[in-house]
Parts: structure tokens; C-alpha cells; sequence
């Protein structure tokens, strides 16, 4: 699992990948009156925040992967996956659909704040996945939980073997998780108590670090815990 630099002097070191001067400025305005950011660096086209990346080695980029002609996109998000830049991203749009969301997870990102979100949601976003959560608003969880359910496989890599200790079950109530199913529905189909599905979630979300269901389903997709059989 990627992680990000180190808080230089409890700062969260931010790089604002958006090619909008206005709109940056606007992020950098609202991000440094925060007493624990400190914004690393804007980067306004696809080299740039690849190499400012590299350069100024942040926590956090918050990315705009709307399309532009700049090209300040999911293309960004590809060299970042591909280089292995230890920096969290999050991402800025103005819409997303869950199949594109997934597609984003699967190469990386740790959740989404849409533009028409309020300041504190941003805010809270960014602490979020600094923290190590998955992010996402209310306003896709709907569609993302769906493109979670299909089948397709990922792009580019398999499903670990054996990932983060989990034991066979713990892999198969994951696998449910991800399939939408409520945890009377998991005690029916593998013949336990829902406090024993309780309690085998308690261990899977401590053994990978997430806090709820939605986080549990997010961390599947994004390390690819689900094989295609499930």
C-alpha cells in the first residue's frame, strides 16, 4: 500500500494539480489559511505535475481530472500509478461516474470531492485520505457501489494471493461486501450468526485500516482483493 512523505513540521504538503489559474489560485487561497496545509506547489499541465511530484515530494495532490487541453486528467493518475509516487491523490470534478471512479481506484486514487461541494467537504476530504481513509460524497456513492458490482476485471494486475493476512473467509465476506450484501444476508449464505459476521468484519477492518463497509469496498477494488470467480 502506498503511503505518503512525511508531515514536514506537522504540515499536510499539498500540490494542486489544475490547470484553471483562477480556480488554482482560489485552492491555494482556501487550502494555506488552514493552519495544518501548506500547498507545495500548482501545477498546471500533465508534465508538470509529474515532475513537481517527483520534486517537491507532497501528501497529498489534488487533482483535477476533468478534461481540459492541457490534459490535466486520468492520464496524470496513470504516470503517477506507473512511477509509484508515494503521495495520496485526490480528486477534483465536476462529475464522475462510478465505472470512472473505479477505474481511478484501481490506479491509485483514494477518493473524490466533487466541485460542487462545499469547502468543508474538501477540507475534511483531504484530511480524510491524509489520515489514510477512502473519500468519497454522498452524491455517487450510489452509482460507485454499482460499478463496484461488475464483474469485469481490473486492468493491468491480478488479485493478490493471501493480501494483508486475510483468511479465506475474511476474503469471502469481503468479496460480499462488494456485492452489496446486508450482514443477515452474509450469516444466511455461509451458514454463521450476523455477530459472527460482526466480528469477522472488526478483524478485516483493522487488518487493512478502514473504519465502514463503503471504506472496506473501495480498498477491495483499489488493491484488488476481488478475483473474478467472486
Amino acid at each position: 500500500m502506498q503511503t505518503g512523505s512525511k508531515l514536514i513540521n506537522g504540515l499536510i504538503q499539498i500540490l494542486i494539480a489544475e490547470e484553471h489559474p483562477l480556480y488554482a489560485e482560489s485552492l491555494r487561497a482556501l487550502l494555506e489559511a488552514e493552519p495544518d496545509f501548506r500547498v507545495a506547489g500548482v501545477a498546471s499541465g500533465l508534465d508538470a505535475a509529474i515532475q513537481m511530484s517527483k520534486e517537491k515530494e507532497p501528501d497529498l495532490i489534488l487533482l483535477n481530472v476533468d478534461k481540459s487541453p492541457n490534459k490535466v486528467d486520468m492520464a496524470v493518475l496513470e504516470e503517477l500509478h506507473r512511477l509509484n509516487i508515494p503521495a495520496k491523490t485526490l480528486l477534483l470534478a465536476t462529475l464522475m461516474s462510478g465505472p470512472d471512479l473505479k477505474r481511478a481506484l484501481l490506479l491509485g486514487a483514494r477518493g473524490v470531492v466533487l466541485k460542487t461541494a462545499s469547502s468543508k467537504a474538501l477540507l475534511n476530504g483531504i484530511r480524510g485520505v491524509v489520515a489514510g481513509q477512502y473519500w468519497i460524497g454522498a452524491e455517487i456513492g450510489a452509482s460507485m457501489m454499482a460499478a463496484l458490482q461488475d464483474p469485469s476485471p481490473p486492468p493491468n494486475g491480478n488479485t493478490p494471493k493471501g493480501a494483508f493476512g486475510l483468511t479465506r473467509r475474511e476474503q469471502e465476506i469481503v468479496a460480499t461486501v462488494v456485492a452489496g450484501y446486508s450482514n443477515a444476508e452474509i450469516a444466511r449464505k455461509y451458514g454463521i450468526s450476523e455477530q459472527t459476521v460482526k466480528h469477522h468484519l472488526s478483524n478485516i477492518f483493522d487488518r487493512v485500516g478502514v473504519f465502514n463497509r463503503l471504506e472496506l469496498a473501495l480498498f477491495a477494488v483499489n488493491h484488488r482483493l476481488i478475483s473474478e470467480d467472486r
